[in-house]
């Protein structure tokens, strides 16, 4: 029993570095069920888009951090409302460089993913 020991911890510690960990990002399960909802809302609603949209935000997950995609998001959202107010939430700096950032992450899982 004991002797086998040292080659299962082998093995194990092997194995975490080679098995990829799904635990690494810091968003929320809430806002990638949102995203995967609102994905397949816009693409179809089947298992192949299902994976794809799964894919999809764990990709912009691993390129950019949750504080920045709320940012982003939030940027978004404000953007498409209407007055003067939108104006700030389209046309600042930080807005731009905010949105610049989601667009690339985006691209980045369209092109992983889909």
């Amino acid at each position: 029993m004991f002797s086998r020991l040292p080659i299962f911890l082998a093995t194990a510690v092997t194995l975490a570095g080679i098995v990829p960990s799904y635990a690494e990002s810091d968003y929320p399960t809430s806002a990638l069920a949102d995203y995967v909802y609102g994905c397949m809302k816009s693409n179809g609603e089947t298992r192949d888009m299902l994976d794809r949209c799964s894919c999809s935000i764990d990709v912009i997950a691993s390129v950019i951090p949750y504080d920045h995609y709320v940012t982003a998001e939030t940027f978004k959202r404000m953007g498409l409302t209407t007055g003067e107010a939108s104006g700030l939430f389209k046309e600042s700096a930080v807005a731009k460089a905010s949105l610049t950032e989601l667009k690339r992450a985006q691209a980045e899982a369209d092109i992983r993913c889909f």
